[in-house]
């Protein structure tokens, strides 16, 4: 069952999302949601989905970056963004740490800013600790775009939206983004927007 993702706006997304109890993680319930999760951002399609943008307040995100969603992407475009795919998986009551805090600059959409983009600095590395579907403990060591889908869904977890990140001069029409910017550097970008270019000395 494909659920409706809620748009910037609803208050859900503002919210802090609350753990889920064992209880909660072992019920059909929840069980249930993260097939609906599954199926809803397989849909879109997306990379990620978290719960409170099913309008559920819970600490629950589920990640997938398929290599078709890959397949527009040169060899070189996936390397300078570090993405791999990687396998779908389900985060409960996950938490972040930052490893590697030197910002990578890449430009990000969002399932609930339908039609939108703009360049997000995220940090490089990070590690989550959380629970699987099943309640038993993960560890997740993450670097490049994966690193970057992590920080985006927990940012949901938190009521933030990428929109609180971003570079303001960068943000475009999705449609925008693919006739001007697909395929250019983000040093290219930030320089036709007057925006200054990161001193990586």
């Amino acid at each position: 069952m494909v659920l409706k993702i809620v748009q910037a706006g609803d208050p859900v997304l503002r919210r802090k999302a609350r753990d889920l109890t064992p209880e909660e993680i072992a019920s059909p319930e929840t069980a249930r949601l993260i097939e609906q999760m599954r199926d809803t951002m397989r849909d879109a399609p997306g990379v990620g989905l978290a719960a409170p943008q099913v309008g559920v307040g819970l600490r629950v995100v589920v990640i997938e970056d398929r290599p078709e969603y890959q397949a527009g992407l040169s060899e070189s475009e996936r390397a300078a963004r570090g993405r791999k795919p990687v396998p779908f998986h389900v985060l409960i009551n996950p938490r972040l740490v930052v490893e590697d805090a030197a910002p990578a600059e890449f430009h990000e959409g969002c399932l609930s800013v339908s039609g939108f983009a703009a360049l997000v600095p995220r940090a490089c590395a990070v590690r989550v600790d959380a629970l699987d579907e099943h309640g038993q403990p993960v560890t997740v060591q993450a670097r490049g775009w994966y690193a970057r889908i992590l920080q985006h869904e927990l940012d949901h977890l938190d009521g933030t939206l990428y929109v609180d990140r971003m570079e303001t001069r960068s943000f475009t029409t999705a449609e925008n983004h693919r006739r001007y910017q697909a395929g250019r550097s983000t040093e290219e970008l930030r320089a036709e927007l007057g925006l200054p270019v990161p001193d990586k000395g």
